[in-house]
């Protein structure tokens, strides 16, 4: 199994910026894809941002220019730099992780969400 911390969320202003980190660990065998989604209260959990194994970014139209998604892969982490933030990014994000353990050919894998709330 692999597990998923996240860390990073929280309360900004207008205009701030944060960075998400998500370390996976487990009986790892490989990582592929990995990315970050959000979920907002009433809303379907979308894709935020994503990134592959060569390195590869995917971005939602709603967050380019303004996010970044890099991986450090000596770490299994995943991060996810956002800056002007605006109030509509307000929701849970969720990091989600796609790869091989030594028990699971494939599989993918969520974390349990951090808060980042958007507000003045």
């Amino acid at each position: 199994q692999v597990q998923l911390v996240e860390s990073g969320g929280g309360l900004v202003q207008p205009g701030g910026s944060l960075r998400l980190s998500c370390a996976a660990s487990g009986n790892i065998v490989r990582i592929n894809a990995m990315g970050w989604y959000r979920q907002a209260p009433g809303k379907q959990r979308e894709l935020v941002a994503t990134i592959n194994s060569g390195g590869t970014t995917n971005y939602a139209d709603a967050v380019k220019g303004r996010f970044a998604i890099s991986r450090d892969n000596a770490k299994n982490t995943v991060y996810l730099q956002m800056n002007s933030l605006t109030p509509e990014d307000t929701a849970v994000y969720y990091c989600n992780v796609a790869g091989k353990t030594w028990t699971v050919p494939y599989a993918t894998y969520w974390g349990q969400g951090t808060q980042v709330t958007v507000s003045s």
